[in-house]
């Protein structure tokens, strides 16, 4: 299995993975934690992580769950999150490049700086692709679980029926309805 570039953005939205009535389950917490994974997707090669890293990384991954919040129809202001993209393509030096005779985006930065800008890299392709729209962020603001939709229209709202699907949607019936719980 081919590991594509929304697979790849996918499982970096998902490093955080909210619960419902909790904290949650951080998987970048630490420089430590955050390198092993960025080695790990092969989007770090050299340099350090520090915690004003770490701290970079989340808010960059917040913007991008903004982003696919705002795939899946939820009314929010993405502009903040596209300037966050904007910051790690500049700090990634991202550059055009002609290489075999086809043009490319290559980073140029090292280090973390560099990774970002990889991921950035991923997203313009995706955009480019036409693959962008079908990732979204479930609209369960308790999860926010990051997904692609590969229903023929487009239309899925939450990461699944079973479980925020099916809570949801009985939350609009109590509403609907009048009933509490």
């Amino acid at each position: 299995m081919t590991v594509t570039e929304t697979d790849l953005i996918e499982e970096f939205v998902n490093t955080l993975h909210k619960h419902p009535g909790g904290n949650g389950d951080e998987l970048l917490a630490s420089p430590r934690e955050l390198a092993r994974w960025l080695r790990r997707h092969g989007l770090l090669e050299t340099g350090d992580v520090s915690e004003a890293d770490v701290v970079r990384v989340a808010e960059l991954r917040e913007s991008l769950r903004t982003l696919l919040l705002e795939n899946n129809a939820v009314e929010i202001d993405a502009r903040p999150a596209w300037a966050v993209l904007d910051d790690a393509a500049r700090r990634g030096r991202i550059e055009l490049r002609f290489a075999n005779g086809g043009p490319q985006l290559v980073v140029a930065a090292d280090g973390v700086d560099g990774a970002i800008g990889r991921i950035g890299v991923l997203v313009q392709r995706a955009i480019v692709e036409g693959t962008w729209p079908r990732l979204k962020a479930c609209r369960a603001r308790d999860c926010e679980w990051a997904f692609q939709d590969n229903a023929k229209n487009q239309s899925r709202a939450w990461c699944s029926m079973r479980s925020c699907g099916n809570r949801e949607k009985a939350r609009a019936f109590r509403r609907r309805h009048g009933t509490s719980s």
